[in-house]
């Protein structure tokens, strides 16, 4: 979608002579040439990576009471190191592809060898234990390979890891290391993700972590947290796009990530204010703030961040959903309130783009200088 668009973008500026056709063409072709680039042939490999891995647990699986107990370990073993062993020659040959496919097949080796040695031997713990063990010796082979797919491997296992631990109701919010190991595996993956410049893979520990906190509320609500869940990713979010602030650029060079999940922790926050309420103008005070929000977080990040937007629009439209359904008793009511909102909603909307607008000019004078 992004090279579709930036193809767009130079045709449309090739066309207006603002860029060379061959500075164009060279472009596209260092785009197309970075790692992080998809390419169908590679998610197919992966695909076919993991379809292997099914395959080879199952056949194990089978026949894995036929078969003794020397022999079972040792090729447990034996795959585990085969897998990582051939992902060196591989990395050596300058097959990165193929290299990532082995090593995805190595940990899925050493995963099912710790399912099935913990059952043959009547080893204690469950399956949150086994999925940490696993999380690590993942952690482990990403950086000795420095694999940007073993650092995704890690972020989808540390989110097995938190669901294992609710399916099986396993942990309070009481004081518990496993409840609270799971922002510590959301701050590795990053680590990793830096380290092996798998970019992509951050999405999977900030929503691990916006899930955590999801969690905590649901099991234990109380006004304080969703205040604090509420202040803190508003806080966030207006140091990551605020016009002025120090960390704006910092965040602009992190992608779209650091407004996006600032802004839906703050929304996440206001859902719980909502939840809290209690009476009809508190209903009203606290669906007009999180309204406020949304309009918020689309004219500070809406122009440049598409997820930020969508995620405004439908934070709008529910919230105003809500309020009329709720708190209105009737189609007159309903009406009027949406009447209003309207006017309201064209008032900003003028407002921000008389801002939007001023930006826009003072920018260009400040380029034609």
């Amino acid at each position: 979608m992004y090279r579709a668009r930036l193809e767009r973008d130079f045709k449309h500026w090739i066309d207006k002579g603002l860029l060379q056709e061959n500075a164009a063409r060279a472009m596209i072709a260092e785009y197309d040439g970075r790692e992080s680039t998809f390419r169908a042939g590679r998610v197919l490999l992966m695909l076919a990576a993991l379809l292997l891995s099914a395959s080879i647990l199952l056949l194990v699986a089978a026949n894995w009471e036929e078969l003794p107990r020397l022999a079972r370990v040792a090729g447990i073993v034996g795959l585990v190191w085969g897998f990582h062993l051939a992902a060196a020659w591989l990395l050596q040959s300058g097959r990165t592809a193929f290299a990532a496919a082995a090593l995805v097949l190595g940990a899925a080796a050493f995963g099912g060898g710790i399912a099935l040695i913990g059952q043959m031997y009547h080893l204690s713990g469950d399956a949150a234990d086994a999925a940490l063990l696993w999380f690590v010796g993942v952690c482990v082979s990403a950086l000795a390979f420095r694999s940007a797919a073993m650092s995704a491997t890690a972020g989808g296992l540390a989110c097995f890891y938190f669901g294992t631990m609710l399916t099986e109701n396993d942990f309070s919010t009481e004081f518990d290391w496993r409840l609270w190991s799971v922002p510590v595996l959301a701050v590795i993956v990053v680590l990793l993700v830096r380290f092996t410049d798998a970019g992509r893979a951050r999405h999977l520990a900030y929503l691990l972590v916006l899930s955590w906190l999801g969690w905590l509320y649901l099991d234990s609500p109380s006004l304080a947290f969703a205040v604090g869940l509420a202040v803190l990713g508003l806080a966030a979010f207006l140091v990551a796009t605020l016009p002025g602030s120090p960390l704006r650029l910092l965040a602009i060079d992190a992608g779209s990530a650091p407004a996006f999940y600032s802004f839906a922790l703050a929304l996440l926050g206001f859902t719980g204010l909502q939840y809290e309420a209690v009476g009809l103008t508190t209903e009203v005070a606290t669906g007009t703030g999180t309204l406020l929000v949304a309009l918020l977080g689309i004219a500070l990040a809406g122009a440049q961040n598409g997820a930020v937007r969508y995620l405004g629009y439908i934070a709008f439209a529910g919230e105003l959903l809500y309020l009329a359904f709720e708190t209105l008793g009737s189609m007159l009511g309903t009406s009027g309130f949406f009447l209003i909102s309207g006017l309201v909603v064209a008032c900003i909307a003028w407002l921000v783009i008389r801002i939007e607008g001023h930006m826009a000019r003072t920018r260009q004078a400040e380029a034609s200088r």
